[in-house]
């Protein structure tokens, strides 16, 4: 983190200015008696919003509370290693002898940290003026590009998430002169679609190889002064053309991303050269393990065979290295770069940085220095809220895997790749369907278990099943071309089209009242339904005026009489790791 300027014109680091109180076990901030001088970084001033190079800022001058002034005159109390802190005003007194209560073992750390994990973690400091304006001073920091409706409108704590991470070869910032195309705006060069589980319990990062080949949809983008400009698409593209190219932003990337798998993210995050030298850096460095001497001219990575700490320079070189591990290639260079993410999320997990406030002070200043956000994620409170929520994960069902692709068979001299389409498709559906990589213990066994039970007991005759369908998502003219199926070649002759749904759906649903379960087990049985596409509810009136049931047709219909019952686990032959096992490059 870059020294700011204090006081006398000397090089202070902002952590070196919370100190602990031993007579409380609080971290407080420490102002010179004698020297006047700002208890945050100082502000660099408002930052523009927009497209080329944006900042979000979001607190205006008059909103700004007043900077303290001097400090107190009085000299430091002899034997005492902070001076008192001092109480705002109006705030009330403190009861007698709080002061000398010792904290409770193990809770120090938890009243000055909060985590954030994925990409980066950021320090909530004490109350009062002082951590009001370094918040302040973090959101100035941040740079956001609008989402141009390209997202679902931001996570919910509630929901599965899924996250966009983006690392750009653009060259910007000192000493990146001999890394990337030079002159070039920058590409999607390394893309990881990470998912997180809806109970948090696991989570999924999903490699985009940027070699393939795909379809980018048109994107409309918010340009500069406020408008908005539709990039054209382009069909059979690298994906890495995804971004920077004739102007496109994040936001294309994100749909191009929607385009292939059919999730949607949440969020992105898009990072550059300097963020890996600076997050490695902040923490200390980050452990990977060789399997051979290295010594590629190309990324400048020179180590021999064995485990190192690296940060900084040799960090980037690390993760941008492929001519020298496995074929070469992009795929090869995949592997190192899941390696390194894995690494740094056991160090952002350790304790070393949970319980260390100056690691986590310069996470803060690097994370919101290099990382951009889309125009959801604008402020350190919204980061605050996400890094809370992937903070609960566990690194050991944290699964890296990558696209499922091969070689392109139109290339003679093979330079890119495509959808693996026996083996892709089951991967996406996966993560659709929010299903672990690995052996989770799942907190939901009763409801699993109450889900399936859906699916048991008697089962009515065809001929009985009576169902209106609607179509809530699917491509135009599935519900009639289900109702045609149900009743010439399955024997369901009392159903219905009912048109449209009053809204889409992602997964297709089969509503019933209690007395209809063992009609609705014989349409599950012929659509292929899970128990979770169940829904005990209600019946409805259909156009003769007798209870049925409802079926609605989600974004998840591939047609009439294919099977509609998600895969339930990982296949054993897709390549994967977990965030918690240390892997040697070769």
């Amino acid at each position: 983190m870059d020294a700011q300027g204090r006081g006398r014109g000397e090089n202070i680091d902002p952590a070196d200015q919370w100190v602990l109180n031993p007579n409380t076990g609080e971290y407080e901030l420490r102002l010179s008696p004698s020297t006047p001088q700002s208890p945050i970084p100082a502000p660099r001033g408002p930052r523009n919003t927009g497209a080329g190079n944006p900042r979000a800022r979001s607190a205006s001058p008059d909103q700004a509370p007043e900077r303290p002034g001097r400090a107190s005159p009085e000299r430091e109390t002899p034997g005492r290693d902070v001076p008192p802190q001092r109480r705002r005003r109006g705030a009330p007194e403190e009861p007698p002898g709080r002061r000398g209560r010792k904290p409770a073992k193990g809770k120090k750390a938890k009243k000055v940290l909060l985590w954030t994990s994925g990409t980066v973690a950021f320090l909530v400091l004490a109350t009062g003026v002082g951590g009001y304006l370094y918040l302040e001073h973090l959101n100035d920091n941040i740079t956001s590009v609008s989402d141009d409706g390209a997202s679902t409108g931001g996570f919910k704590k509630d929901q599965a998430i899924n996250i966009l991470l983006i690392g750009t070869d653009k060259r910007t910032g000192a000493g990146n002169e001999g890394y990337g195309d030079k002159g070039s705006e920058g590409h999607a060069d390394t893309t990881i679609l990470l998912h997180v589980s809806k109970d948090r319990s696991n989570a999924t990062a999903l490699s985009i190889p940027r070699d393939l080949i795909v379809d980018i949809p048109d994107c409309p983008t918010q340009q500069e002064d406020g408008s908005e400009k539709v990039i054209p698409g382009s069909t059979g593209a690298r994906f890495n053309t995804s971004l920077g190219q004739s102007g496109r932003t994040p936001s294309c990337t994100m749909r191009t991303v929607t385009e292939l798998t059919g999730i949607k993210p949440d969020n992105f995050m898009v990072a550059d050269f300097n963020a890996v030298k600076t997050l490695t850096s902040a923490v200390g460095g980050v452990e990977v393990c060789l399997g051979k001497d290295i010594n590629d001219p190309d990324s400048h990575l020179n180590l021999p065979k064995g485990t190192h700490r690296i940060e900084g320079e040799q960090a980037l070189a690390f993760v941008r290295t492929r001519h020298s591990v496995g074929l070469g290639g992009d795929l090869s260079r995949i592997e190192l770069q899941q390696q390194f993410l894995s690494s740094l999320m056991r160090e952002l997990k350790s304790n070393d940085t949970l319980t260390s406030p100056s690691k986590m002070i310069k996470l803060a200043e690097a994370g919101t220095e290099a990382l951009t956000v889309d125009s959801q994620l604008n402020s350190i409170n919204k980061l605050k809220d996400l890094g809370m929520e992937l903070g609960k994960l566990n690194v050991k069902n944290l699964t890296f895997t990558t696209i499922p692709v091969v070689d392109n068979p139109a290339e003679k001299i093979k330079a890119t790749v495509v959808l693996d389409e026996s083996k892709a498709p089951e991967v996406f559906d996966l993560i659709r369907n929010d299903v672990s990589f690995t052996e989770v213990k799942q907190q939901q066994k009763k409801e699993k278990a109450a889900v399936a039970a859906r699916l048991k007991g008697e089962k009515a005759p065809a001929s009985e099943v009576r169902v209106r369908i609607l179509n809530g998502g699917a491509p135009a003219g599935s519900a009639q071309s289900t109702l045609s199926w149900l009743q010439v070649d399955q024997g369901v002759g009392k159903s219905e089209n009912a048109g449209n749904a009053p809204a889409e759906l992602a997964k297709t649903t089969l509503e019933y009242a209690p007395d209809q379960a063992d009609q609705a087990r014989r349409l599950a049985d012929i659509l292929g339904l899970s128990g979770s596409a169940m829904k005990p509810g209600e019946s409805v009136t259909n156009s003769q005026g007798l209870p049925a049931m409802t079926l609605t047709l989600g974004k998840d219909f591939k047609g009439a009489g294919v099977s509609l019952t998600p895969p339930d686990k990982a296949p054993d032959d897709i390549k994967k790791s977990t965030a918690d096992k240390v892997v040697c490059a070769e």
